[in-house]
């Protein structure tokens, strides 16, 4: 017996459909999630005291003012970084705020 001679047919393959789920990734997205949003609040939290602080003279004293002059185009950075992060998030896993 050759191997022309055996027909396709003759092999019983079952339809195999992998599971790609973990119980573990639920909790994952939720910690995830949970760090994004912390994240997002402490960076729009600094967002507006920077702009508030160079935006009204009074507001701040001056070591304020000159740290938010020095650090709102970082604070602007970290803001869109974590805004693509967060987006992607949403994009590839649902994104949950966990409330």
């Amino acid at each position: 017996m050759t191997l022309t001679d055996i027909a396709w047919t003759d092999v019983n393959v079952p339809d195999i459909q992998p599971d790609f789920s973990a119980p573990f990734f639920q909790g994952l997205q939720v910690i995830a999630s949970y760090i994004l949003a912390a994240a997002m609040l402490v960076v729009l939290i600094m967002l507006i005291l920077a702009g508030a602080a160079l935006a009204f003279r009074g507001l701040a004293s001056d070591r304020t003012r000159t740290w938010a002059g020095e650090n709102i185009l970082w604070i602007f950075i970290a803001a869109a970084v974590l805004g693509a992060a967060s987006g992607l998030f949403q994009w590839f896993i649902n994104f949950d705020f966990g409330f």
